[in-house]
């Protein structure tokens, strides 16, 4: 499992990027991202939505109500053009960082 306090910079990208392919809810994007990372990341609850105000507060995404039938409304969010932006300078950011790190891991 990879702490939470490594990867912590870099749930805003791992949610954006998962909205880029669609709208969502926080289960949905919980579960993706936990199965994306082969069960190694499993972001808490807390984190999540912390990370959806945080991103709606910054205007990278919106929220709506979705249109389910069963009674229960989801918060849904999809991203905005400001967070697609921002996305790809997260995604620069992360290049550049991983680049750094490197120079400094090697096999013993």
């Amino acid at each position: 499992m990879i702490g939470s306090d490594v990867i912590r910079g870099y749930n805003d990208t791992m949610i954006l990027s998962l909205l880029l392919r669609e709208p969502s809810y926080g289960y949905e994007i919980s579960r993706k991202i936990r199965k994306l990372s082969e069960e190694k990341y499993v972001i808490k609850e807390t984190t999540l939505y912390s990370a959806f105000t945080r991103l709606e507060k910054k205007g990278y995404v919106e929220s709506f109500y979705g249109n389910e039938t069963n009674g229960k409304r989801r918060t849904y969010y999809k991203i905005t053009s400001r967070g697609q932006e921002y996305y790809h300078e997260k995604c620069e950011e992360w290049r550049l960082t991983k680049e750094v790190i490197e120079k400094f891991i090697w096999e013993a």
